[in-house]
């Protein structure tokens, strides 16, 4: 019996290319980038492989859905309330663990090699001899140890850093020296030469690293956002950052993306903004989740990297 998969992303094509052949046996796979193209195919397949922001509004039409993976880790977009939770949701943990570590270490390099103060006087045509800091011996604070925390962790080892992680109680990451729970964030903070911050977005993680906790950070550190933009409270933010408490920030995501023109992150020297790239969905990374799992869900076998609706992740 052929299984109908609708396979509705951006880069849909490279995924269909990906997926072709033994990937997806007794299938019968419908593509498209954007949800007038697959209208005729909605209410007849059981599996979906999707972008969320594409496949969100489709939900009520997708009357034979038992089991979608999303080219995401973050979810978000599919476990608002309100909206269907009467399939199996799974997402792309495990797959971005890589090029976070490699955006993290490769903008803390950055800092701490004076890149951008050297490239403007080059520019300039001026010699700038500082002497330029060094990774070895500073300390990262991980504010969140999932698979992506663990990640960048594990390559922060390889540049003999010290490692702390804030968790909700987990301690299994064997690169984290050190590990903070609870209200404990501060106490870390105030460690931290690098506070990374790699939370989802639900309830518990938002504005988690607020006024307090900035203001505990030495202010020789920096903040790293690569998680999502609700954990930073903003404006507690700009006002350290602006005040000098802070030395600067390298931020990835934000609470409103793309960021409002005007808004003061834009300007403030001592800010990288990198517009939400730390690590996109590489169908070469992604594909192969969805067909170990689609051989498990064939099989009856548990899936890999099911969602809580519930907790969001």
């Amino acid at each position: 019996m052929t299984t109908h998969v609708l396979i509705l992303s951006a880069r849909a094509a490279d995924y269909a290319h990906l997926l072709r052949g033994s990937a997806l046996p007794d299938s019968e796979v419908h593509v498209g980038t954007e949800s007038s193209a697959v209208a005729d195919w909605l209410d007849r397949c059981p599996i979906v492989l999707a972008d969320p922001p594409l496949v969100r509004p489709l939900l009520p039409k997708l009357s034979a859905l038992r089991w979608l993976q999303s080219t995401y880790a973050g979810v978000e977009t599919l476990t608002a309330s309100g909206l269907r939770r009467d399939y199996v949701l799974t997402n792309a943990r495990g797959a971005f663990g890589d090029l976070m570590a490699e955006y993290v270490l490769g903008y803390l390099l950055m800092h701490e090699r004076l890149g951008w103060q050297r490239f403007l006087a080059q520019r300039e045509g001026r010699w700038d001899a500082t002497w330029p800091g060094r990774l070895r011996g500073k300390t990262m604070g991980l504010v969140g140890v999932g698979s992506i925390g663990a990640e960048i962790a594990r390559v922060a080892k390889c540049f003999a850093l010290h490692t702390l992680g804030y968790t909700r109680a987990s301690e299994g990451c064997p690169s984290i020296d050190r590990y903070f729970h609870g209200n404990e964030l501060a106490a870390m903070a105030a460690r931290c030469d690098y506070l990374v911050c790699s939370l989802p977005n639900t309830g518990a993680s938002r504005h988690l690293v607020d006024a307090t906790v900035l203001a505990a950070l030495p202010s020789h550190a920096v903040l790293v956002n690569v998680g999502r933009g609700s954990t930073v409270d903003e404006a507690a933010l700009v006002h350290a950052l602006q005040g000098g408490w802070l030395a600067g920030a390298i931020l990835d995501v934000f609470t409103t993306e793309p960021l409002p023109a005007g808004h003061p992150l834009w300007s403030l020297p001592n800010v990288i903004i990198t517009s939400h790239t730390s690590a996109l969905s590489y169908p070469e990374d992604i594909a192969p989740i969805f067909a170990d799992n689609y051989r498990r869900f064939m099989a009856g076998e548990t899936l890999r990297h099911v969602v809580d609706f519930e907790q969001g992740y």
